[in-house]
């Protein structure tokens, strides 16, 4: 089937869902057993009934169609956020004494994780430039276990040549880990490109609306099991009224993501336009780090980008965000409503540096009329110091 078809149908299965549309909601922690045979018979594993830990049909029919949607998964887990997801990942794939390659464009909680909490588990992280693309070879060690990617980055939005560091790190027996939430796996099929351990926030585009908390980490049949061994041993739980939730949001993903595209690409190519701005990082424009790479590994553009303003000050900058009418001023993206943000990459990063005319804010173009986005930053733009 195609992706907009599996989308639709994945994890719908009778026995789950009776009569009904959708999966219900189950809600559960105690699970009764007729014997204790049956008892010691249920193994905690998806689609056998144990404890709540493990889940219900709710959870299961979420897993089901994610995991569909990747060619070559061998299953997906559940988490409660898109942070747990990655921790939970890279617990899963690291021992202490390991060494972490951790992509210098990196989503700030899991660059603190890795300084932090695995740093005092004994794991040593290195980070490289995301456009290293094979060159990555010459960065692995004898004590190297795994990559981390994040393809675009989330900030600057360079696009990494996922391909290449995969063909590496299977050549050297390295598991390979890649943060999936900007292009999901409609946009990018992360498996079919050599990723071991594929990670979304699902709270982003897979929920679609702002009013939930949803990690996923799609394995292969290597790393599956070792995954979610990972995920049930330290507890995590998802609840079912929000895998519920993904599960709806994930039905019209395929059209809101096209609408996202569409949308962010008129405003992107509008800014580019304009005099008081400096450069627009959006993957789809051609002077956007890793563009080569986005044609011809990706098969969309998701609705999030940045931009650098053409000189000021943050007090500036401040002033255009806060006078902003349709954007929200907040943390995430994804949602049906647009988001902006005033972000600082330059900050925390480590390896690379960043050439920068001016403040950069990140946009994350929801599904208003276009045409309605650009009138609100030709207004906010107007006061800006060009």
């Amino acid at each position: 089937m195609k992706k907009n078809t599996q989308i639709v149908h994945g994890g719908r299965r009778r026995e789950w869902r009776g009569r009904l549309v959708n999966p219900p909601v189950n809600r559960a922690s105690t699970v009764l057993f007729d014997s204790v045979a049956d008892m010691r018979a249920a193994s905690p594993k998806i689609g056998v009934h144990n404890y709540g830990l493990q889940g219900t049909e709710t959870h299961w029919a979420l897993a089901e169609a994610l995991t569909e949607l990747e060619p070559g998964a061998a299953g997906t887990a559940l988490l409660p956020t898109g942070l747990a997801a990655v921790t939970a990942a890279l617990t899963a794939a690291l021992s202490a004494g390991d060494e972490l390659l951790m992509v210098d464009s990196v989503y700030g909680p899991t660059r603190r994780f890795c300084d932090t909490l695995l740093k005092r588990s004994g794991v040593t992280t290195r980070y490289y430039d995301p456009l290293v693309g094979e060159g990555i070879e010459a960065l692995i060690g004898e004590k190297t276990r795994a990559i981390f990617l994040e393809s675009p980055g989330s900030l600057t939005l360079e696009v990494q040549d996922v391909p290449a560091i995969c063909r590496v790190a299977k050549a050297r027996g390295i598991v390979t880990l890649l943060d999936n939430t900007w292009a999901t796996p409609l946009f990018f099929p992360a498996m079919a490109a050599g990723v071991d351990l594929s990670i979304m926030a699902c709270s982003k585009y897979v929920g679609g609306h702002s009013d939930l908390m949803l990690g996923s980490v799609t394995a292969n049949a290597e790393w599956y099991g070792r995954l979610q061994t990972a995920v049930f041993d330290i507890g995590h739980a998802v609840s079912p009224d929000d895998a519920w939730l993904g599960s709806r949001g994930l039905r019209t993903l395929a059209v809101r993501l096209r609408q996202h595209q569409e949308s962010a690409l008129k405003v992107a190519r509008w800014l580019k336009e304009q005099p008081q701005v400096a450069r627009v990082r959006h993957p789809a424009l051609s002077d956007c780090p890793g563009h080569e790479l986005w044609t011809r590994d990706l098969k969309g553009a998701s609705g999030l980008f940045s931009f650098e303003l053409n000189g000021g000050s943050d007090t500036d900058r401040t002033r255009l965000v806060e006078s902003l009418k349709l954007f929200g001023l907040g943390y995430s993206w994804g949602g049906y409503e647009s988001l902006v943000l005033p972000v600082d990459p330059q900050r925390i990063r480590s390896v690379t540096k960043l050439e920068q005319a001016g403040p950069m804010v990140r946009l994350s173009i929801g599904l208003e009329d276009p045409d309605d986005l650009i009138a609100d930053l030709e207004a906010a733009l107007s006061f800006y110091p060009a």
